[in-house]
C-alpha cells in the first residue's frame, strides 16, 4: 500500500498548540480520503502558524523536503489556504518535480490535468487574498497607534480599557519597585530574587528571571508612551512616533507614568554609566583596615579575631594552603606610614594620578551632594554618546529604511544637542575646587590623623589605598616584616 504525508495548519497560535481542535479535525479528514484511495499514512505535520511570507514553518518545510527526496510521492492538504500563501509559483515548483498535491476542502487533486489549473489559480487567489488581509489589518493597527490606542494584551502591571488605553493595575508597584531598585545600583538577577522571595508572582506567575527585569526597566510604556518592535530580528520595544515624529501617549489622561527622572536614572545606572548608591552596612566596623586586607593565600578576607586580623577561611573551616594573619597593632602601624609616606609626597601641582584619585574620593567625603551631582552629569553624558551611538546602529540595521527614516535626521538632532548640553553641565559641576590644603606635606596629614576619630581615620586611610594582599610569616612567632608581607594597592582615577 502507498503511503502518504498530511500537512496541518492553523493560521493563529492559541495555548492548546498542536492539540487544538482543528487540527484533529483536519487529520481525522486527511486519514479518511487515505483509507478510501488507498493509501496509509507515513508522516502527519502541523503548524500553529501563520502561512505569510516571512514566517518559518518546519514542518511544513520538512513535508515539502520528503516530496523532494521522494520519500513519499504524495501529500494531502486541508485546503488550498492551509497551504501556502505565497502564490503560484511555490506549487508550480512543486507541480513540475512531479510530486501529487491533495487539497481536500476543494476537491482538488493534482494528479487530475484538469486540476492542476485550478490548483495554480486557487494559489495566486489565497495570495491576493491574504495580501488585502496583511493591508487592512496593518492599516487598522497603524490607526490604533495614532490614536494612541494600545495593542494587544496590556504589558505587566497595567490594564486596558474599552478604549485601549492603559491604567495601572497589581503589579504596578512592582513595576516601581524594579525601577527604583535599578536607580540605586541594583542588579536585576538581585531584584528578580527580592521579588521571588517576596512571593510577588512575574508577568509569567512564576520565579521572576534577570531578563524580565531588564525588559521592564527598558520598556517605555511605564513611561506612558505607545511602543512599536521594527522586525521579528528587534524585539526590544522603542517608542512609536507617528508621522510628525512625535511620541504617542498610551495612558488614559488621568494616569501618571513613572516619573520620567527615575526612569532615566535607572536606565543609566543599568547600562553602567552611573553607580548606584551605596546600600546600608549591615554593621559598623571598629577597626581600621578591616575590609581592606586579603590573604594571599585564598584571597579571603581578613577580619579580626582576638588582636590579629586573621584569613577567615582558613578560620571558618575552609582550605586555605597558606593562611595568613597579623598583629593588629603591627600591621596598622606599617599601613599608616607607608600611607602618610606615598600621600604625603604625592604632588598636588602636578596631576599625580594619586593625588588625582584622592582628590575624587576626598570630594565625595567632603562634599557628597556636589560630588553626586557631577558623577551624575557625567552619567548623563555617556548616556547621551550611547543614544547617538545607538541611533547609528539603528540605522545599519534597517530600522530607519521606511516611513520612519525621515525623522531621522530630527532625531540625530535632538540626540547630539542633548549631548552638547550634558557636557556643558559636566565641566561646569566638575570644575568646581576641593581643599586639599591638609594633603599638602606630611606634616599637616599627621596633624588631621591625630585629630581624627576612627571612622575619619578609616576614610582618611581609603581615600588612597584600594587593598592590602598579605602573605603568611616566614615561620611562627616571625618578627612582622610590613614590606615583604604587604602588597598595597594604590588608589587610581576613576575612568571618565
Amino acid at each position: 500500500m502507498e503511503e502518504i504525508d498530511l500537512y496541518l495548519r492553523k493560521s493563529i497560535i492559541v495555548r492548546e498548540g498542536t492539540d487544538a481542535l482543528t487540527f484533529l479535525t483536519q487529520e481525522e479528514r486527511g486519514r479518511e480520503w487515505a483509507k478510501r484511495h488507498g493509501y496509509t499514512v507515513r508522516k502527519v505535520f502541523k503548524d500553529n502558524l501563520s502561512a505569510w511570507t516571512d514566517t518559518k514553518r518546519p514542518d511544513f518545510e520538512r513535508a515539502l523536503a520528503a516530496l523532494r527526496r521522494k520519500e513519499v510521492p504524495a501529500l494531502w492538504v486541508y485546503a488550498v489556504d492551509r497551504f501556502d500563501r505565497k502564490g503560484a509559483g511555490s506549487v508550480i515548483r512543486i507541480l513540475d518535480a512531479g510530486a501529487r498535491l491533495i487539497f481536500d476542502y476543494e476537491r482538488l487533486d493534482s494528479a487530475d490535468p484538469r486540476d492542476r489549473e485550478r490548483i495554480i489559480s486557487d494559489a495566486e487567489r489565497a495570495k491576493a487574498a491574504s495580501d488585502l488581509l496583511s493591508h487592512r489589518v496593518r492599516d487598522t493597527k497603524r490607526g490604533q497607534r495614532r490614536r494612541g490606542e494600545w495593542l494587544g494584551a496590556a504589558p505587566y502591571g497595567l490594564r486596558k480599557d474599552k478604549a485601549g488605553k492603559l491604567h495601572h493595575a497589581k503589579g504596578w508597584g512592582n513595576v516601581i519597585r524594579i525601577l527604583s531598585e535599578a536607580a540605586e545600583g541594583a542588579s536585576p538577577r538581585r531584584i528578580g530574587r527580592g521579588l521571588t522571595l517576596d512571593r510577588e508572582p512575574s508577568p509569567t506567575g512564576g520565579q521572576w528571571g534577570a531578563s524580565t527585569v531588564r525588559r521592564i526597566i527598558g520598556n517605555p510604556v511605564y513611561e506612558g508612551w505607545q511602543v512599536v518592535a521594527f522586525s521579528r530580528k528587534y524585539t526590544w520595544p522603542v517608542a512609536y512616533r507617528d508621522e510628525q515624529g512625535e511620541r504617542v501617549r498610551v495612558f488614559a489622561d488621568e494616569v501618571e507614568p513613572v516619573p520620567a527622572d527615575l526612569v532615566a536614572k535607572a536606565r543609566r545606572v543599568h547600562a553602567g554609566h552611573q553607580r548606584g548608591a551605596l546600600g546600608p552596612r549591615s554593621g559598623k566596623a571598629t577597626h581600621l583596615l578591616t575590609d581592606l586586607l586579603r590573604c594571599a593565600g585564598c584571597g579571603s578576607k581578613m577580619p579580626t579575631s582576638g588582636r590579629s586580623y586573621v584569613c577567615n577561611g582558613h578560620a571558618m573551616g575552609k582550605v586555605c594552603p597558606a593562611p595568613a594573619s597579623a598583629m593588629r597593632a603591627r600591621i596598622e602601624e606599617y599601613v599608616f606610614g607607608r600611607w602618610l609616606a606615598m600621600v604625603g609626597s604625592a604632588s598636588v601641582e602636578d596631576d599625580d594620578p594619586l593625588m588625582v584619585a584622592v582628590a575624587e574620593r576626598w570630594s565625595a567625603l567632603t562634599a557628597p551632594e556636589e560630588t553626586e551631582a557631577a558623577h551624575e552629569a557625567l552619567a548623563v553624558v555617556k548616556s547621551a554618546e550611547a543614544g547617538v551611538e545607538r541611533l547609528a546602529n539603528d540605522r545599519a540595521k534597517g530600522l530607519y529604511d521606511g516611513a520612519m527614516g525621515r525623522h531621522f535626521p530630527r532625531l540625530v538632532a535632538e540626540a547630539e544637542a542633548t549631548l552638547t548640553e550634558a557636557k556643558e553641565r559636566y565641566a561646569d559641576l566638575s570644575s568646581q575646587s576641593v581643599d586639599l590644603t591638609m594633603f599638602v606635606d606630611a606634616s599637616f596629614l599627621e596633624e588631621a590623623w591625630e585629630a581624627a576619630d576612627l571612622p575619619m581615620q578609616r576614610d582618611l586611610v581609603r581615600v588612597a589605598i584600594d587593598k592590602i594582599t598579605v602573605t603568611q610569616a616566614a615561620r611562627r612567632g616571625a618578627q612582622f616584616d610590613g614590606d615583604a608581607r604587604c602588597d598595597i594597592e594604590w588608589a587610581t582615577p576613576e575612568e571618565n
